[in-house]
């Protein structure tokens, strides 16, 4: 499957374990850097490191999800083909590196969009966990062992409303990191790396995902 509706992505492997604690990652400044509206594939660029560390996870049995805002096809920017060709080009480079994506989903509403995108707090739309939710029910995930790894608050925020056990937050400056302190508790913990290679050596260093996903 890929287009829900007008505004609302969702592909998903078939081949994807299910019922085991997942990876959920944001796309833009933790895959690929970050080029504000990335729709071309000749600027997209796969940050140093990211295609081994999903690689990693995909040989541990840890599903690896992709949950993306693209307000940039809401407010009418580029459309979900753009979108398209630009996954088709990372899973390429993933797969050249013996890594993969589980599943890709992506919200395009937003409070300043054309019609009929414009939805203000759409579910779907972080700091919303309507992504996370939705690969959940598709995928059976077990949410409350499941991390998230995002570069802004809002990534880490989704996370931490779905139940997951933590997130980290990649390259914060003082604001992002700010917000991102005030979502730690008791229940939801909160770390901080520069890149992602260092946050999936770090949480599965720790053993975050074991036993579980075996």
């Amino acid at each position: 499957m890929t287009l829900v509706d007008a505004g609302l992505w969702c592909e998903i492997d078939p081949a994807a374990a299910a019922g085991r604690a997942a990876l959920f990652l944001d796309r833009d400044g933790v895959i690929v850097v970050d080029t504000h509206y990335l729709c071309r594939v000749k600027d997209m660029r796969v940050i140093d490191g990211a295609a081994a560390a999903i690689a990693r996870c995909n040989a541990s049995g840890v599903p690896v999800v992709v949950v993306t805002n693209q307000a940039g096809i809401g407010r009418g920017y580029y459309g979900w083909d753009d979108f398209r060709a630009v996954q088709d080009a990372l899973s390429a480079v993933l797969k050249a590196a013996g890594a993969r994506l589980d599943a890709v989903l992506a919200c395009a509403y937003h409070g300043e969009g054309r019609a009929p995108l414009r939805v203000a707090d759409h579910p779907w739309r972080k700091p919303k966990p309507g992504m996370i939710f939705e690969a959940a029910r598709r995928m059976g995930l077990d949410l409350a062992h499941s991390w998230v790894v995002g570069d802004r608050a809002h990534d880490l925020a989704a996370g931490a409303a779905a139940g997951l056990a933590g997130g980290t937050l990649l390259a914060p400056d003082d604001l992002e990191r700010q917000a991102t302190s005030r979502l730690a508790d008791a229940r939801f913990v909160v770390e901080t790396a520069a890149n992602l290679a260092d946050a999936v050596a770090g949480i599965l260093g720790r053993g975050q995902f074991r036993d579980r996903a075996e």
